[in-house]
C-alpha cells in the first residue's frame, strides 16, 4: 500500500494570472508514467526575488539561479523531478546552460531570463536528449490554468501536490498572488528546504521583492524541519508581473502595501506547513511555540531543537506525552534558558513550572492531546522577547521505509 499523508488535500483552483503560462511533459529519465517537467512562461518585465539552499555542495541549477538572479528579471522557469543535477561536475554545468539557452530560444527572451530547478537523486546526470526533446510539447501546452499539472510534476516522494491562493489590494488595484511547492524529505530550514515559486500580478522592483522574501523565508521555510537534513537543492522564488496598475512602489513608500505583504506572508507560511505536513512518513503534524527567549534566532533555535530531536519525534508518533525529552532538546543547545522561568505545554494542558513537574499536570489529559492529528507544544523559555513558531512532524516507521527504498 502506497503511503499518503493523512493530511493530503486536493489541490486547490488557482485563479489565472495574465501572462503567466504553465505546462508539463514526460521525460521517462526517471519516473515511468507520470510527467517530470514543468515549464513557467512569465510575461516580459516580470521582476524575480528568490533565497536558495546554504548547502555548500549545491546543485547546477542552484548555482544557476543565483548567478541570474543578479539582474533581477525573469521570463521563464524550468523544473524536472527525479534527477537533481547535484554532483555532476562539468556535465551537470553544461546541461543547465544548454537547458537555459534551448528554453531561452523557445520563448524568445535571454538565457539570462530563464531559472532553472531539479530535484530528486543525487549523483545522477540530466539526461539531455530526453530533457530538450519536451521543449516544443511543453510550449504547446502552456496554458493559464496550468497551475495543476506544473505542481504535480515536479513532485518527488511528495504525497500531494501542493497550492495556495491569495487575493490582497493595493489602494483600488486587486492583485492576484499564487504559489505552487514540493517538499516533503531531507528539509531542514537553512534557508528553504524545498522548491517553490509564488507569483503575482502587482509591480514590484526586484530589490524591494527580495527585501520582503528575505523576511518572510526567516519566519516560514527557516521554521519547519522534518528530518533535520539540508537539500543541495532548494530554492524559493518570487516573481511579480506587474500585470496590474496601482501606485509605483519604491524604497520609503511602502505604507499602503500593508494587505499585499501580509497576504504574501501567508503565501510563505502555508506553503511551508503543507511540506511539514507532508513530510516523509508523518501521521501528525507538531507546532512549537517558543517564548521568552533572548531574540527570534535563540528562540527559533530552541524550536528547531525540539522538533529534529528523534527522541521527541517518536514519542509524538507514540503518542507519548514525555515531556523530559523536551527539557532534553531545550537545553541541549547553547541558547540561554532561565530554568525557573521553563514552562512548557502539552495542549492546553500546564506541563511543568518552578523548575518541576506542575502540581496541576494531569497525564491522562496530555496524553489525550498526543492522539489527535495536529500537536502543540508551547515552551517558555525565559523573560526575553524573541519568539518563533515551528512546523515539523513525527518520526514513523515509514519514514525507514520510504528511505530505505527512495533509489528503487
Amino acid at each position: 500500500m502506497t503511503y499518503i499523508s493523512p493530511f493530503a488535500q486536493d489541490f486547490p483552483n488557482l485563479p489565472t494570472i495574465k501572462g503567466v503560462k504553465l505546462s508539463s511533459a514526460h521525460t521517462s529519465m526517471k519516473y515511468k508514467n507520470r510527467d517530470d517537467v514543468m515549464l513557467i512562461e512569465l510575461p516580459i518585465g516580470t521582476t524575480a526575488a528568490g533565497v536558495f539552499t546554504k548547502n555548500s555542495l549545491c546543485g547546477e541549477p542552484v548555482k544557476w539561479c543565483r548567478e541570474q538572479l543578479k539582474n533581477g528579471v525573469a521570463r521563464a522557469v524550468i523544473v524536472n523531478a527525479g534527477i537533481a543535477n547535484v554532483f555532476t561536475g562539468e556535465k551537470g554545468w553544461e546541461s543547465v546552460t544548454k537547458t537555459a539557452n534551448a528554453v531561452a530560444e523557445l520563448l524568445d527572451c535571454k538565457k539570462e531570463e530563464v531559472f532553472i530547478g531539479s530535484t530528486g537523486v543525487i549523483g545522477e546526470p540530466i539526461d539531455d536528449e530526453k530533457l530538450l526533446a519536451t521543449l516544443p510539447e511543453l510550449k504547446e501546452e502552456l496554458e493559464e490554468n496550468g497551475w495543476a499539472r506544473a505542481a504535480r510534476a515536479f513532485m518527488t516522494v511528495d504525497t500531494f501536490a501542493k497550492g495556495v491562493t491569495r487575493t490582497a489590494y493595493i489602494g483600488d488595484a486587486e492583485i492576484t498572488i499564487n504559489g505552487i511547492i514540493k517538499g516533503s524529505g531531507m528539509i531542514n530550514p537553512n534557508m528553504a528546504t524545498m522548491i517553490g515559486y509564488v507569483v503575482m500580478d502587482a509591480k514590484i522592483p526586484a530589490p524591494i521583492l527580495q527585501k520582503w522574501l528575505n523576511a518572510d523565508n526567516e519566519i516560514s521555510y527557516s521554521c519547519m524541519t522534518t528530518e533535520g537534513d539540508t537539500s543541495t537543492s532548494d530554492t524559493i522564488m518570487t516573481f511579480a508581473t506587474g500585470g496590474k496598475e496601482h501606485w509605483e512602489v519604491k524604497t520609503g513608500n511602502e505604507e499602503f502595501l500593508t494587505d499585499l505583504k501580509q497576504k504574501l506572508r501567508e503565501i510563505h507560511i502555508e506553503l511551508a506547513k503543507m511540506c511539514a505536513k507532508d513530510g516523509e512518513g508523518v501521521s501528525k503534524f507538531l507546532t512549537i511555540n517558543v517564548t521568552g527567549a533572548e531574540s527570534f534566532e535563540a528562540a527559533r533555535n530552541i524550536g528547531l531543537s525540539i522538533a529534529n530531536s528523534p527522541l521527541v519525534k517518536t514519542a509524538v508518533a507514540g503518542e507519548d506525552p514525555n515531556w523530559g525529552r523536551i527539557i532534553m532538546a531545550i537545553g541541549k543547545i547553547d541558547e540561554k534558558v532561565v530554568e525557573k522561568d521553563v514552562i512548557i505545554h502539552i495542549g492546553d494542558v500546564l506541563v511543568t513550572e518552578n523548575s518541576a513537574i506542575s502540581p496541576t499536570y494531569n497525564e491522562a489529559d496530555a496524553t489525550a492531546h498526543m492522539k489527535g492529528k495536529e500537536i502543540n507544544f508551547s515552551v517558555k523559555v525565559g523573560s526575553g522577547e524573541g519568539t518563533a513558531a515551528i512546523y515539523s512532524g513525527d518520526l514513523t516507521h515509514e519514514f525507514i521505509n520510504i528511505n530505505a527504498d527512495y533509489r528503487t
